[in-house]
């Protein structure tokens, strides 16, 4: 070899040394010292973040085993549900043939052609064609196996039983916030979190920051029993085929608890259509949501004031002329009949107004007030539902004798049905009060809640809630409730007919009435409460519609849960 053949080999061998240390240090340089840099942008490229929102919790109907103790059983029932939906997605850069793929997805989507068309001839490779596709149509659209088709799934509110307790449950608006009913007052615990979920390109979540179940919503188990709400809702509406109510409404709750087993309004609306609806009214909850005058279903609570105060007793005698005058005003019984001497007990059976105007002038306005107060008819119950309202009665602080005396007999004294329905409960629980709630347990992954019971000190004593109970068996057995009596059972209850005020100006409507009856059984062990509520019935003041109603409520319950008879 030459010298100049052996000088130009050693350049070349240093060259390669030299070319291979560089590519050595560099990929010492990349793979070791900065490896995570360039595996986290290696990553990138595969991997993106997505945000996330968890399902909207359910609602049920309650197992109501537990809601009626020993009584019965009943299946839970589906309220809301979240139902899954498609957007239907075009890739016009895979359409072969765009004449024909609008041709034939037009026809399914119910689309004209040239629509179809006019979407896909754009440059955009990814176009939307349809919203909210129920799965059904999917699997047929899937069936076409047509190129540039995609699917992606969302989901939406569905309300299974559709008119069914749709003032109880609300609606998801469309801001996607839950809105009257349980839905609006849990909204807080029903709405699914936010969160962020890592993708991998092509394939199934690999990884999350966020697992999906723990972003849902919690799910509501109610008290409401889906048989006696069903049965409560149908009454109603006979109702108003056979007495032509403008609305009504019927509770049905536990005494003791304070569970709500049925609270059903006329009219109501198909929750899966409310924005069908043109009356904004009847998404309005009536048990909770608007006042009234009850009339003689309150004379039973000026029996007790009465009775607790000491200014009487069961045997005290009262005689009444069918007439009592207050300063310049004259007050008569409702029929104008004059039923001359009565005891305690006749007051209540043939529901005499001057007999309740009696009971209110042996107790001070100030206590008069008080008991008003403490039988919870001036504030909210408290109840788990959007929207409730209450009146104060403020213009009972300094009326006049006038006012006391037919606030007595339950006019110029208003309530909503819920606070009625509750106080009522003060006769059928030994005197004390028990706050009304709808929703039993809340459910969240493998975590639940249950909802306890809340129980007022005493209002009035035992005693007394005894006495009046007595009078109430007296009033179903041998009185005006006697459309209300099931032969075999002891039920406590009691009758009203209430004139209806103006909305804008002072006096009632001449031809407007509100017809109730309230009542619980059996009554030596009360299992339930129904209040009745027909709003305008079609039929004479003098006319006793609730009770018949009341009556097919109570047989049905007694029935369905299997009660012994007390006789």
């Amino acid at each position: 070899m030459s010298e100049m053949s052996y000088w130009r080999l050693n350049i070349l061998i240093v060259g390669i040394v030299i070319v291979a240390a560089i590519i050595i240090s560099r990929l010492f340089y990349v793979q070791v010292l900065n490896h995570k840099l360039y595996e986290a942008q290696a990553l990138g490229q595969q991997i993106g973040f997505q945000e996330i929102v968890g399902n909207r919790g359910e609602i049920f109907s309650a197992n109501s085993k537990e809601n009626r103790g020993v009584y019965g059983s009943s299946e839970v029932k589906s309220l809301a549900l979240n139902a899954p939906v498609w957007t239907l997605y075009a890739m016009p850069d895979k359409i072969t043939d765009k004449e024909n793929f609008a041709k034939i997805i037009g026809e399914k989507i119910k689309q004209s052609k040239e629509s179809v068309l006019s979407k896909i001839q754009g440059t955009d490779s990814y176009v939307s064609l349809a919203k909210n596709i129920p799965n059904q149509e999917v699997e047929s659209l899937k069936q076409l196996d047509i190129e540039g088709l995609d699917f992606e799934r969302s989901w939406t509110r569905y309300y299974p039983q559709g008119h069914l307790a749709s003032q109880i449950i609300g609606f998801l608006g469309g801001d996607n916030n839950g809105q009257y009913g349980i839905e609006g007052y849990y909204e807080d615990i029903l709405k699914g979190k936010r969160g962020i979920t890592e993708r991998k390109r092509g394939l199934d979540i690999i990884n999350s920051s966020n697992d999906q179940e723990s972003l849902d919503g919690s799910s509501l188990y109610l008290t409401l029993d889906y048989n006696i709400q069903f049965e409560a809702e149908s009454l109603l509406q006979e109702a108003k085929k056979n007495i032509d109510i403008d609305s009504g409404q019927i509770i049905v709750l536990k005494p003791a608890s304070g569970r709500i087993l049925a609270l059903a309004n006329f009219p109501s609306f198909n929750v899966n259509e409310y924005s069908k609806e043109s009356n904004f009214g009847v998404f309005q909850n009536s048990v909770i949501q608007k006042i009234f005058e009850p009339g003689s279903v309150f004379k039973p609570f000026t029996m007790a004031m009465a009775l607790q105060e000491g200014k009487i007793t069961p045997e005290t005698t009262f005689t009444d002329a069918g007439f009592v005058k207050i300063g310049p005003d004259t007050l008569y019984n409702f029929d104008k009949k004059n039923y001359g001497e009565q005891d305690m007990s006749g007051i209540l059976e043939k529901s005499i107004n001057t007999g309740a105007v009696f009971l209110s002038q042996k107790v001070s306005h100030t206590t008069f007030f008080n008991y008003v107060d403490r039988l919870g008819f001036n504030a909210k119950t408290g109840i788990d539902l959007q929207g409730e309202v209450s009146s104060r009665n403020s213009v009972l602080k300094n009326a006049s004798d006038f006012v006391f005396a037919t606030s007595s007999f339950g006019q110029g004294i208003e309530m909503t049905p819920m606070q009625l329905a509750r106080a009522f409960g003060v006769f059928a629980n030994g005197g004390k009060l028990a706050k009304p709630y709808i929703v039993e347990k809340i459910v969240h992954d493998m975590d639940e809640s249950t909802t306890k019971p809340q129980i007022s000190d005493q209002i009035i004593s035992e005693k007394v809630a005894s006495q009046v109970t007595k009078m109430l068996i007296n009033v179903v057995d041998r009185g005006f409730g006697s459309a209300a009596k099931i032969d075999g059972y002891y039920l406590a209850g009691k009758t009203g007919t209430a004139e209806v005020p103006y909305e804008n100006k002072k006096g009632y409507y001449p031809n407007k009435t509100v017809q109730s009856f309230i009542g619980f059984g059996p009554a030596l062990n009360p299992q339930f409460i129904i209040l009745v509520k027909l709003d305008n019935p079609k039929v004479p003041k003098s006319s006793l519609s609730a009770a018949p109603i009341f009556k097919k409520l109570a047989q049905y319950i007694i029935d369905y849960w299997q009660i012994p008879p007390d006789y």
